[in-house]
């Protein structure tokens, strides 16, 4: 069994910067599949990046593309998303998940029909305008 715990997330003005955290534990850290995801009250969840060592392949969502970022330290188990230029849409709470099954990663297609087992419990993000 894997746990995830999401944190960094807070409240920043319009054009300001987040880095959120996730740090992995219950077992050997050797994930097929990481993302991060989002979702707003009443909305569905929507795929932000995902990334596979394994699959070689990182998505980013078009909405995010040039302006966030996924990055893995491997040693500490930790995944982190780096956030610049926040909009006010980037309002959410944004979870992390992950997978240890071989091919979990999509070639093609969108964030959201890679396979995740695992998810946090998710961190607020706020920009204000």
């Amino acid at each position: 069994q894997v746990q995830l715990v999401e944190s960094g997330g807070g409240s920043v003005q319009a054009g300001g910067s987040l880095r959120l955290s996730c740090a992995a534990s219950g077992r050997p850290y050797s994930t097929a599949c990481m993302g991060w995801f989002r979702q707003v009250p009443g909305k569905e969840r929507e795929g932000v990046v995902a990334t596979s060592v394994a699959g070689g392949i990182t998505v980013y969502a078009d909405s995010v593309k040039g302006r966030f970022t996924i990055n893995q330290d491997t040693a500490k188990n930790t995944v982190y998303l780096q956030m610049n230029s926040l909009k006010p849409e980037d309002t959410a709470m944004y979870y992390c998940a992950t997978d240890n099954t071989w091919g979990c990663w999509r070639i093609k297609g969108s964030i959201a029909q890679w396979d995740f087992s695992y998810w946090g419990q998710g961190t607020q993000v706020t920009v204000s305008s």
